[in-house]
């Protein structure tokens, strides 16, 4: 099994005639995800890489079924992309787009959650079930199937971990990057909650990075809810105080979100915490059984 995506996924892409959408609607199609849309206003009655293409998100569901939209638009637009996917009844939207503005998000996050969609991102890499279905820009081919949940604030360290996990023989039930910006569709606990009650996840890699406080509201969770292992870290720790590191939400100010914070509430978990991400595969070898028995045979 896996969390969010699956071989039930039927994909709309928004956007799929722009050249990043055609790109990775291409890439998410031959990985296997079931693409059976693309929308683009004006273009409707098209084909795009063999996919019909239409002028709304509601003709794509009226026709096609589909149930889940990735986005590809330029940040003026994708505040109304996320409010028609929403309002034409699809329950997964993940919106790669980077640069929304903040007060655009305080509205769409929750405009999304009355109406009982996720959104995944903005600014995020999407998310892969191995095996199943992709969603967004992440690299299949350094992907595997498996029971290691992967959730990350940080789209290249996903990959950075992800490709480790693999090389060591670990394959990952569903790997997602929730997206760095200060207002996002899903948050670590969001993933923490679906990872716990899917049957086929046995342990969690989690990677933060400073700003906020949402690695330390995730440990809380971790402590009180989890029953399988979580391995931690945390990005940013030579980051110079005061300046933005990446990603809008890794900012430290007033003495909170550092990497010393985060890192803290993580132990009192019970959380393992990685000083650099070539440690997460070793750590999590140390709490969870079939990692160890992968890494003694690699």
């Amino acid at each position: 099994m896996s969390i969010f995506v699956d071989n039930n996924t039927k994909l709309v892409v928004q956007g799929i005639t722009g050249r990043d959408g055609a790109f990775h609607a291409a890439s998410m199609k031959d990985y296997g995800t079931h693409l059976v849309a693309g929308v683009t206003p004006g273009k409707g009655g098209q084909e795009a890489g063999g996919v019909p293409v239409f002028n709304t998100v509601a003709e794509a569901v009226q026709e096609t079924g589909a149930n889940t939209s990735c986005i590809f638009v330029p940040p003026a637009f994708a505040t109304d992309a996320i409010f028609e996917a929403v309002d034409a009844g699809i329950d997964l939207v993940v919106c790669i787009t980077e640069g929304v503005p903040v007060n655009d998000m305080m509205v769409v996050f929750r405009y999304v959650k009355e109406r009982g969609a996720r959104l995944i991102g903005p600014n995020c890499p999407g998310l892969i079930s191995p095996g199943q279905a992709k969603v967004g820009i992440l690299p299949g081919q350094i992907c595997r199937e498996g029971h290691v949940g992967v959730v990350s604030r940080s789209g290249t360290l996903t990959y950075e971990v992800v490709d480790q996990l693999t090389r060591n023989g670990l394959g990952q039930s569903t790997c997602i990057g929730i997206g760095g910006d200060p207002i996002i569709g899903t948050n670590f606990i969001d993933c923490l909650e679906a990872f716990e009650a899917d049957p086929a996840t046995e342990a969690v890699l989690l990677i933060g990075e400073i700003g906020g406080d949402a690695e330390e509201h995730a440990a809380a969770y971790i402590r009180d809810q989890m029953s399988i292992p979580v391995v931690s870290f945390i990005a940013g720790r030579t980051a110079p105080p005061g300046k933005r590191m990446g990603h809008a939400g890794a900012i430290v100010s007033g003495g909170k979100g550092t990497v010393e914070s985060k890192e803290e509430a993580f132990r009192e978990a019970g959380v393992a915490v990685a000083v650099k991400p070539s440690d997460l595969v070793p750590l999590l070898a140390e709490k969870y059984d079939p990692a160890r028995e992968a890494l003694c045979s690699a």
